[in-house]
């Protein structure tokens, strides 16, 4: 049967199909969707981990007791679990096991561009790549085939443009393979020095076996053009661009199996066409090994090592061998210049009215990854640093012990519970063990936000929205050793400025939970708008300080647009002349 399917949702459908039985994933975008389309499947056990070192081991476990596995994540994830990965690599696996990386060029929705094809390089684990949809199933399938011949687990490369792009793909139903029943292997399994020491040269001889593989895998072909001067070498979404631009006018070598890498192949496609370029977005890893078989080829001399490519791209990039040049569509001049759209936290963002208070008190803030870092975007401007996942509150300790424990009263940490879970604990274990004095925020919105509201640990409800354990911040907050803990609302600014006062004063270390659910939860009841007394209204501009979208400065005043505005009275609060009130108090 065909049917219209998005990148990840093939891939779900692939795994599904090929006979996955245990899921343990972490979302991040692009990749989330995966997992989400394969908690569908109730046949099969599926759930959200805490962070993907976790997903990872958990899903290594599964293959380990017989049944094939998957653990999704992006690019920024894989760092995470590269420590089970890589030792994976040694000890092999039973049941098949795939882990989808999604890579982010142009960062969409990333702190960084990097390329994930590092670490299948790095870790000595095939690398596979599609370029469709289509492909996105048949890789996935034959992905779990790849990872039981030859014992070892593979990776999926996936990319925003592919994972959410849509294209034709024909399925075929679910055939379960027999389990593999776990038989006990301690030197294959149990990786101390002396067993790690002779898993080593199996790696480097199963490397060799692949590479072989790529010489004769249906994974990469050579797609032969009518013009034999030139010859491109590309992968993924690189060859639907070549393809859109050139057609079947030039020789395209497109690779599948992006780790390990021919070399007969390429050798044969390069003595094959007079010029040789390689097309292939963020690093020249496919460049760089052509250019270690000695072939001169063309790559990053021409094409930008930042950001993702586009049709337009490689036709301006190659225009010397297009027929006829492109001519790109020019877009409409405007009468006036369009003012920019920053992305900005929702109307009615249980963090807006914490990053306010943190503003006005003047506090350095330390920030994290998640729907809150926009709380650095002016007017909030409240955040001064972001690195990753659980460095706020890890960096903090370190930023008041160099500053000298004297700043802790006017710095602070903010992370979210989700964020919270998956890498901030340790640091907050740290800080209390080292004897810090820093202030966290917890900002609590009970969901993950920013990915597109998974459930999390924090949450009550695991990835089916069934019931689950729930983790109570407070109590572990106090376990790991923080004696201060409280809890405000963030729609009260009297309540959080009083909190921050006296927790950034404190001279130990103090947790704050600002603690609201997410403005855009179906499950959260809104308040009716807030109108605007035109009487009242001096244009201060007061309540434009908050940032929120539901507002705007008129000539005559401050406007609330009643279809954003959920009532959280926020900018009420700094409205000093009683101009904005309930539309349900008016009528």
């Amino acid at each position: 049967m065909k049917k219209l399917m998005l990148g990840n949702d093939a891939v779900a459908e692939g795994l599904y199909d090929a006979g996955v039985s245990f899921v343990s994933s972490y979302p991040g975008t692009p990749s989330t969707e995966v997992t989400e389309k394969l908690a569908e499947f109730r046949g099969i056990h599926s759930e959200w981990a805490p962070n993907e070192k976790v997903a990872v081991e958990a899903a290594f476990g599964a293959s380990l007791g017989g049944v094939r596995a998957f653990s999704g994540m992006k690019h920024v994830g894989l760092n995470v679990a590269a420590d089970p990965l890589f030792t994976m690599a040694y000890t092999g696996v039973n049941a098949g096991f795939v882990i989808a990386v999604a890579d982010d060029p142009g960062m969409h929705s990333s702190q960084n561009e990097q390329d994930s094809r590092h670490y299948a390089v790095a870790a000595k684990v095939p690398m596979l790549e599609p370029s469709d949809s289509e492909e996105c199933y048949e890789y996935a399938k034959l992905s779990l085939e790849l990872s039981e011949a030859y014992d070892t687990p593979v990776l999926l490369r996936l990319c925003t443009r592919v994972s959410h792009s849509q294209s034709l793909v024909e399925t075929t139903g679910r055939a379960t393979p027999p389990e593999k029943p776990y038989s006990r292997d301690v030197p294959k399994y149990v990786m101390m020095p002396g067993n790690a020491k002779r898993r080593h040269p199996l790696v480097e001889e199963r490397t060799e076996r692949l590479r072989e593989l790529a010489e004769s895998s249906t994974f990469n072909s050579v797609e032969r053009g009518a013009d034999a001067k030139l010859g491109i070498i590309c992968s993924g979404t690189a060859y639907q661009y070549v393809k859109e631009v050139f057609g079947s006018s030039v020789s395209v070598l497109k690779l599948g199996l992006v780790n390990p890498l021919p070399v007969r192949m390429i050798e044969g496609f390069a003595s094959s066409v007079e010029t040789l370029y390689v097309v292939e977005e963020l690093d020249p890893v496919i460049e760089t090994h052509v250019r270690a078989l000695g072939i001169a080829c063309h790559g990053k001399d021409v094409f930008p090592l930042c950001d993702e490519f586009s049709q337009n791209l490689v036709a301006e990039k190659l225009s010397a061998y297009l027929a006829s040049p492109v001519v790109s569509p020019q877009p409409p001049v405007l009468g006036s210049e369009l003012p920019t759209r920053p992305p900005v936290m929702c109307a009615g963002c249980p963090h807006r009215g914490m990053f306010h208070t943190l503003k006005q008190n003047g506090v350095t803030v330390l920030g994290d990854i998640g729907c809150y870092t926009l709380g650095a975007a002016a007017p909030l401007s409240a955040i001064d640093t972001t690195l990753c996942m659980g460095a706020s509150v890890s960096g903090l300790h370190g930023f008041i012990h160099a500053e000298g424990n004297a700043s802790a009263a006017k710095t602070a940490a903010v992370i979210g519970d989700s964020t919270f879970i998956h890498s901030g604990i340790t640091g907050l274990i740290n800080t209390a063990y080292n004897g810090g004095a820093a202030t966290v925020i917890i900002l609590d919105n009970s969901i993950t936000g920013m990915t597109g509201h998974q459930q999390n640990p924090t949450t009550g409800f695991n990835i089916h929205g069934d019931p689950a354990g729930k983790i109570d911040l407070e109590a572990l907050c106090r376990a790991v050793g923080v004696n201060r803990v409280r809890v405000v609302d963030p729609y009260r600014l009297g309540e959080c400025d009083e909190a921050v006062r006296e927790e950034t004063a404190a001279d130990e270390l103090s947790v704050i939970i600002s603690r609201r659910p997410c403005a855009l939860l179906k499950t959260v009841k809104h308040s009716a708008p807030l109108t605007v007394v035109p009487a009242k209204c001096k244009q201060c501009k007061a309540c434009m300080k908050i940032g929120c979208p539901a507002l705007s400065m008129t000539p005559s005043g401050a406007r609330v647009d009643a279809t954003l505005c959920v009532g959280c009275g926020v900018c009420a609060q700094l409205c000093k002349f009683d101009a904005m009130h309930s539309s349900q108090t008016d009528a």
